[in-house]
């Protein structure tokens, strides 16, 4: 398992942007998919966008699609998630986490962080 920090998160109005980043505080993260899920007040966690250790690979849901993007630096052990057009229902509370390969972290990622909230103004 790998210890993940995310952070960006805040309070923006209907339309407006933010950048989520997530780091790795002591492993590497470039052999590792990566992806963001999210959970909003009495919902069930959702996977957002998935990105697989090279880049090459990536997956959104339908509800971000044209709106966020999952990319990586892998120099800088670093994966981002940038959102724009945002939406009151974007609000949520926004996870990163990695697992070993693109299946996995979609389905049983074994490694998270701590969340960072994203809260969106009508």
């Amino acid at each position: 398992q790998v210890q993940l920090v995310e952070s960006g998160g805040g309070l923006v109005q209907s339309g407006g942007s933010l950048r989520l980043s997530c780091t790795a505080s002591e492993r590497t993260l470039s052999t590792y998919a990566m992806a963001w899920f999210r959970q909003a007040p009495e919902k069930e966690r959702e996977l957002v966008a998935a990105i697989s250790w090279s880049g090459g690979t990536t997956y959104y849901a339908d509800s971000v699609k044209g709106r966020f993007t999952i990319s990586r630096e892998n120099a800088k052990n670093t994966m981002y998630l940038q959102m724009n057009s945002l939406k009151p229902e974007d609000t949520a509370v926004y996870y990163c986490a990695a697992d070993r390969n693109f299946r996995t972290v979609t389905t049983e990622a074994r490694s998270w962080g701590q969340g960072t909230q994203v809260t969106v103004s009508a």
